[in-house]
């Protein structure tokens, strides 16, 4: 069975928002940093080498795959703001219409910059997220 590439790391968090060259992604960046801290009141940790997360859960899928996953993360990548969620697919959809302008993928949600989108809905996205993940977490099964 193949090992998850994406895990915790001791990265400073702080140290790799200071490395991006763009000001406004990386204002966007700190930003999105305190609202995430401020929601989940979890400390922001790297995550991979561009993943912020906060906190963690054990998930398994019906295929044997296992692993970790922040509860909620994001990354301010070079195109967008990339949101890392797991939302109930209806909830997920209803804060998607109301949300402002974005892109979506599968578990992604794509943000070009911040002033574009409702922030409160964002911090439902966040809250709904963290109750999403950690009743899906199987360590505490």
């Amino acid at each position: 069975m193949a090992k998850t590439k994406t895990h915790e790391t001791t990265v400073k968090v702080s140290d790799f928002l200071d490395l991006i060259a763009d000001e406004k992604k990386r204002k966007d960046g700190y930003e999105l940093l305190e609202i995430m801290q401020s929601q989940t009141g979890l400390e922001a940790k790297m995550w991979g080498p561009s993943i912020i997360g906060f906190g963690i859960y054990n998930y398994k899928y019906e295929s044997g795959h296992s692993g970790d996953a922040p509860l909620v993360a994001f990354s301010p990548r070079k195109e967008a703001l990339v949101l890392y969620t797991g939302m109930d697919p209806d909830k997920r959809e209803n804060m998607l219409q109301r949300l402002g302008k974005h892109k979506t993928s599968k578990g992604c949600i794509y943000i070009k910059k911040l002033t574009d989108v409702d922030l409160n809905v964002v911090r439902e996205m966040i809250d709904e997220s963290v109750r999403t993940s950690r009743l899906l977490d199987v360590s505490t099964k």
